[in-house]
């Protein structure tokens, strides 16, 4: 089973780079509050902490 962690959108988009929003919805984020399960894997690492400011995450799993 491949590894895979748990990220939820903390930080609003409004007034915020055009690269910082379309790296949430590169993840899946796009509303408050949302949470998606990704792979865990250095792309996704990477995306996740270009905008640290904006998601945390929850869980890692596996």
């Amino acid at each position: 089973m491949a590894k895979t962690i748990v990220v939820k959108q903390i930080g609003s988009p409004i007034r915020r780079p055009k690269d910082q929003k379309q790296t949430l919805i590169g993840l899946g984020l796009n509303k408050m509050h949302k949470t998606r399960e990704l792979e865990d894997t250095p792309s996704v690492r990477g995306m996740v902490a270009k905008i640290s400011h904006m998601v945390e995450i929850i869980e890692e799993k596996g």
